[in-house]
């Protein structure tokens, strides 16, 4: 298992590139693991990597992307059953 951060962000986050700007975000901290949409206006975030650079992600999460518009996140650690060695968009 491997310890990793997942992230529920709810607002403003489809249709305006939020998952692009994650990727671009993730990849700049070298942070691996992925991000999806889910139901209308909820993005979830996995997370893995060293503690300190996980915590400068949540902080950015908070802030979100120049068209987003954050309202809430939800964040904790889990046991995930998958070390990542990318950081990918999914559907």
């Amino acid at each position: 298992m491997t310890k990793s951060l997942q992230c529920i962000v709810t607002g403003k986050v489809q249709g305006v590139n939020f998952r692009a700007w994650t990727h671009d975000q993730a990849k700049a901290l070298g942070l691996t693991g992925w991000v999806r949409n889910l139901k209308e206006n909820q993005v979830e975030v996995l997370l893995q990597g060293p503690e300190d650079k996980i915590e400068e992600m949540k902080k950015r999460l908070i802030q979100g992307s120049e068209l987003s518009r954050i309202d809430k996140l939800d964040a904790k650690f889990i046991d995930y059953d998958k070390q990542h060695t990318s950081f990918q968009i999914r559907g």
